[in-house]
C-alpha cells in the first residue's frame, strides 16, 4: 500500500487526528482521493512542541480567508533578548528580510493596494506590495522567524509549565520516528508531503540526520527553503552543488509554490538544491486565490499538485 507522511507548517495547529482529516478532504477537493485509491497517511505533528494547546478546530486560521491573527494571540517577541550574538545576528538579519518591523502607512488594517500588471510581472516586488494587511504580516513573520529560529539552533523552550524540549533534537526525532513507523507499515511507495516550515524541518531530517530512514518521493509545498538565512544554517554546512538529499530521496522532489505567498520567498529552489551540480528539483507554479496565498488547503486543492502527488504514488 502506498504512504504519505505528512508534516504541517508554522502556527498552533488544531489536533492531529483533525488535522491530517482536513489535508485529506482538501486534497480530495482537488480531486485526488487517497483514501479510495489505497493510500495510507500520517502526520508529523509538532505544534505541540511550540504551543500550550491545540487551537480548536472551528478557528483554525487557514479556514479563514483573510489568514492569520484573526485569532491567535500576537506572538511576544520576548524571547530574542538574551540571544547569544551568532543567534542575533540571525534574527536581525532575518527580520530585515521579513519586514515585519516596518511600520503601516495607515493603520493596523491598511491593505496595500493590489499590484498593476500580470503574476509574471509580480515575481519583482518586494512583499510590501502584497496585499495583506499589516497586523497579519507581523503576525506571520513572527512565527515564521520563531519557529525557525528555534529550530535551526535547537533552542530549550517549554510551551507547557514542567515540559521542555530542545526544539530540533526533538523534531527531529518526531519525524524520523514517524518515517520508521511508516516505513514498516507500508509496501509501495512512501512520499513525505510537507508545507511551510514542516519543508525545512522534512528536509534538515532527509539530509542532515543520518538514522533518517529513506523514501521514494518528495514533496515541499509553500516552502521558505529557499531563503538563504535558513539554508546557511543548516548544520553540516549547506552546499548548493550538492544540497538534494540523494542519500533519502530515492526518487523526484517536487516543490510547489505561489510567488504571492509570503512565507515561500525566493520560491524557486531547483538552482538551491542542486545534485552533483545539476537542477533537478521540480518548480511547480500555482496560483492560489484570495489575499493569504500560504494555507495548505489551498495548495492542496490545486490540481497540478494533485496531479503531481498522484505520479509520485504511481497511482
Amino acid at each position: 500500500m502506498p504512504h504519505v507522511t505528512f508534516i504541517h507548517g508554522i502556527c498552533n495547529k488544531p489536533p492531529k487526528d483533525k488535522l491530517l482529516e482536513d489535508w485529506e478532504a482538501y486534497l480530495a477537493q482537488g480531486g485526488l482521493d487517497l483514501s479510495a485509491d489505497g493510500v495510507s497517511t500520517s502526520m508529523v505533528y509538532w505544534a505541540d512542541v511550540m504551543y500550550a494547546e491545540p487551537e480548536a478546530p472551528d478557528a483554525n486560521f487557514e479556514s479563514v480567508e483573510d489568514g492569520l491573527g484573526l485569532t491567535e494571540a500576537d506572538e511576544d517577541m520576548a524571547w530574542i533578548a538574551d540571544l547569544p550574538d551568532k543567534e542575533r545576528a540571525f534574527v536581525e538579519l532575518f527580520r530585515d528580510r521579513l519586514s515585519f518591523d516596518m511600520e503601516s502607512p495607515e493603520d493596523d488594517n491598511y491593505t496595500p493596494p493590489a499590484p498593476e500588471g500580470n503574476e509574471d510581472e509580480m515575481e519583482l516586488l518586494q512583499f510590501e506590495a502584497i496585499p495583506l494587511p499589516w497586523f497579519i504580516k507581523r503576525r506571520v513573520m513572527k512565527a515564521l522567524l520563531k519557529d525557525v529560529h528555534h529550530y535551526l539552533f535547537n533552542a530549550k523552550f517549554s510551551p507547557r509549565p514542567d515540559e521542555e524540549y530542545q526544539v530540533q533534537d526533538h523534531i527531529r526525532k518526531l519525524f524520523v520516528d514517524q518515517l520508521n513507523q511508516d516505513a514498516a507499515n507500508s509496501e509501495g511507495p512512501h512520499v513525505v508531503v510537507s508545507h511551510s516550515m514542516g519543508t525545512v524541518i522534512s528536509y534538515d531530517c532527509l539530509k542532515n540526520v543520518p538514522g533518517c530512514p529513506a523514501i521514494d518521493a518528495y514533496m515541499t509545498v509553500g516552502s521558505p527553503l529557499g531563503l538563504s538565512e535558513v539554508h546557511d544554517n543548516f548544520d553540516p554546512k549547506y552546499n548548493d552543488d550538492d544540497a538534494f538529499p540523494s542519500a533519502k530521496v530515492m526518487g523526484d522532489w517536487v516543490n510547489v509554490y505561489d510567488r504571492l505567498d509570503p512565507v515561500a520567498f525566493d520560491a524557486r529552489i531547483a538552482n538551491d538544491y542542486k545534485k552533483v551540480g545539476g537542477e533537478v528539483v521540480i518548480d511547480q507554479k500555482v496560483r492560489n486565490s484570495g489575499k493569504w496565498r500560504h494555507s495548505s488547503h489551498k495548495y492542496f486543492g490545486q490540481q497540478a499538485l494533485c496531479d503531481h502527488l498522484r505520479t509520485l504514488l504511481a497511482l
